[in-house]
């Protein structure tokens, strides 16, 4: 999971958002009303879409798994928990279906106080809460983080193909590194281009969490070969 920025609405997409959420209001307000009105709500989920694919990372990635194809407009807080957010714009993300109707469904873990105990990547900084172990593929919470465990739980964010993917991400993402570091001594300008690639890559988490390492750590867990591209790359992308 990485830090992605939301973008605001244009003023027609906010006035047609608001609109429908005085329809959920006039059908009741509760999750049933909520529902009905979005399952009907062809034209706000167009808009919400049209937002909310810019913000995706990559080629259209699930802002939870960062793998998969986002195909799900998600209700970060549920249509079950909260009917009258199912048209509020910061509510929305966007998700593969594994993520969205096979993992998370109607889950909404909060505090006694009633604060959300999930990563939300528009609002929060992932890295925060999680700490991705790159010769592991797999994600442990942070020390003392209220949100790192059921973020992992919910989500999945363990699950074995993802795991997977991230050791094969690691072992690209080094090598393109280094690739990319020889491309830049020699000012080719394909170092520019290369660069692009891996950031648009899926599994760009593993990416991230290399530029994070810290310096005594970081020949341990890349290797000698790769620290001084790491370096360079840390200056320019980190």
């Amino acid at each position: 999971m990485i830090p992605l920025q939301r973008t605001p609405l244009p003023a027609k997409s906010e006035r047609l958002l608001a609109r429908w959420t005085d329809r959920v209001a006039a059908a009741g307000g509760d999750s049933q009303a909520a529902r009905g009105c979005w399952t009907a709500a062809d034209a706000p989920k167009r808009h919400i879409r049209g937002a909310l694919e810019p913000m995706a990372h990559g080629n259209l990635r699930c802002m939870y798994c960062d793998d998969s194809r986002a195909t799900d407009i998600d209700h970060f807080q549920p249509i079950a928990h909260a009917a009258q957010r199912a048209f509020d714009w910061p509510n929305h993300l966007f998700a593969c279906s594994h993520c969205n109707s096979n993992l998370k469904r109607d889950q909404y873990p909060t505090d006694p106080h009633g604060t959300c105990l999930l990563v939300d990547p528009t609002v929060d900084d992932p890295a925060d809460h999680l700490v991705l172990l790159l010769r592991s593929g797999t994600y442990e919470p942070v020390p003392g983080s209220p949100k790192g465990q059921p973020t992992i739980d919910v989500f999945g964010l363990n699950r074995s193909e993802l795991v997977k993917g991230r050791l094969d991400a690691f072992v690209l993402a080094r090598s393109t590194i280094r690739d990319w570091f020889g491309l830049v001594q020699d000012c080719d300008p394909d170092a520019a281009r290369t660069a692009r690639a891996l950031l648009d890559s899926p599994f760009v988490d593993v990416v991230h969490a290399m530029t994070r390492l810290k310096p005594s750590v970081a020949p341990h867990v890349v290797g000698p070969r790769t620290v001084p591209a790491l370096d360079a790359w840390r200056s320019t992308y980190g």
